[in-house]
């Protein structure tokens, strides 16, 4: 199992770093455009494999996409990431063109590659790479929900003041701090839904700091997070990678899916060896049905800065 991951940034490298302590993939490919960069990465990354424990071969490319051939799954992180007080929404001039070349040049080499899609603004950035590629919809990824989900268990988890693995949760909708739609009438706590032991009022406070999860941390860092992404966008790689049929909300193309079409956002999907093997469908409030088309139109407000 060959896995690249375009961009040795922070969420690049981070994620590299997870899928090979995970010691599930053969070998992970880092390239970046900066001279060294990738290489460099990479050697530190192998200098951890015998105090981590993982066999998996870390390789650094400057710029060589022939060296990414054969990949079954590709992740791409590049461009350039949020700053203090950005929206993901004012990336996509740089990052439009970014995506397209990357996206281009690995199914030059690996045409039989899944692409998972981690550049923001990410459900736009999915959507072109569909548009782009021609690729199956099964094998175009967006990463967003997972991320998303991941904080909202986050939040939920620091309300009921529990441990984080009683709980359960999920995000769909647009990967935008407008966009996402936290399912907090679904969400449980070891099965007994959390408006059980929350009031709504918190609730609605959770959903809140849930949205804006990516911007806190922007602030606070002054540039947008690695460890949470990089750990999702892992999660996404070994579920397909090891076929675990396990379901994550992700960014994918909708064609009469929760009555949307021509779009890609967030929703709950199974991943496995094909990739998305299945998009889930789940009954959602009169108010979440409401929120999900306020997101997408959001989108779709989004992809109409595209240069298709």
């Amino acid at each position: 199992m060959k896995v690249t991951v375009v961009g040795a940034g922070a969420v690049g490298a981070s994620c590299a770093e997870y899928i090979a302590i995970k010691n599930f993939a053969s070998e992970v490919v880092i390239l970046d455009i900066k001279e060294g960069f990738a290489e460099g990465k990479a050697m530190d990354l192998m200098q951890t494999a015998s105090l981590n424990g993982f066999d998996t071969k870390i390789t650094g490319i400057t710029n060589d996409y022939s060296k990414t051939a054969g990949s079954d799954i590709a992740v791409i992180t590049s461009g350039i990431p949020r700053k203090p007080g950005m929206t993901r929404e004012e990336l996509i001039g740089i990052n439009a063109g970014i995506v397209k070349t990357v996206a281009a040049n690995l199914l030059e080499h690996s045409p039989n590659v899944t692409l998972i899609v981690v550049s923001n603004p990410m459900d736009t950035m999915t959507y072109l790479v569909h548009k782009t590629t021609g690729l199956p919809k099964n094998r175009i990824i967006g990463m967003g929900g997972a991320l998303d989900s991941a904080r909202f268990k986050y939040r939920l988890a620091e309300a009921l003041e529990a441990p984080i693995s009683d709980v359960d949760g999920m995000v769909i909708g647009g990967h935008s701090d407008t966009g996402m739609v936290p399912l907090t009438a679904h969400a449980t706590r070891n099965s007994i839904k959390v408006s059980e032991f929350l009031s709504e009022e918190r609730l609605s406070q959770v959903a809140e700091d849930t949205k804006v999860g990516g911007a806190t941390l922007t602030k606070l860092l002054g540039t947008s997070a690695w460890y949470a992404p990089g750990a999702a966008v892992s999660s996404l790689v070994q579920a397909i990678a090891c076929d675990q049929q396990k379901m994550f909300p992700c960014s994918v193309l909708l064609e009469g899916e929760y009555g949307l079409n021509d779009i890609c956002i967030g929703v709950p999907v199974i991943l496995g060896k094909n990739g998305i093997e299945k998009i889930v469908k789940i009954e959602l409030t009169e108010d979440e049905k409401n929120k999900m088309q306020q997101s997408a139109e959001g989108v779709r407000k989004t992809n109409a800065l595209l240069e298709l």
